[in-house]
């Protein structure tokens, strides 16, 4: 797959980023150098070989360090809330409203 200039435009203003014409060419040169990286990846054949969780564990056991699934944030953070609300582009009943990108 390779990316021309209305693509590469195309996917920074979904992500509302603003690119000059010289940032607009290098992270075409950039998306194309990683789509040809994923598809010299995607050519390996796989074929039986098991995943792996943890790339040391071919080697030894890796038991993975898991945190508690807790809530970190204090039950009165509502000005902490609302600070970081305040830089949405949009918002609604606390939550984020984003544009629909799916056509």
């Amino acid at each position: 797959m390779v990316l021309d200039e209305q693509d590469v435009a195309r996917i920074a203003r979904l992500a509302r980023i603003e690119l000059t014409p010289e940032k607009l060419q290098r992270a075409r040169g950039e998306l194309n150098d990683l789509f040809g990286l994923i598809e010299k990846l995607q050519a390996v054949d796989t074929a039986g070989v098991e995943p792996l969780a943890h790339p040391l564990s071919v080697h030894e056991e890796v038991v993975l360090r898991l945190r508690e699934d807790a809530v970190t944030e204090p039950a009165g953070s509502a000005e902490r809330r609302a600070a970081l609300m305040a830089n949405a582009p949009a918002a609604q009943d606390g939550l984020f409203l984003v544009p629909k990108v799916i056509e």
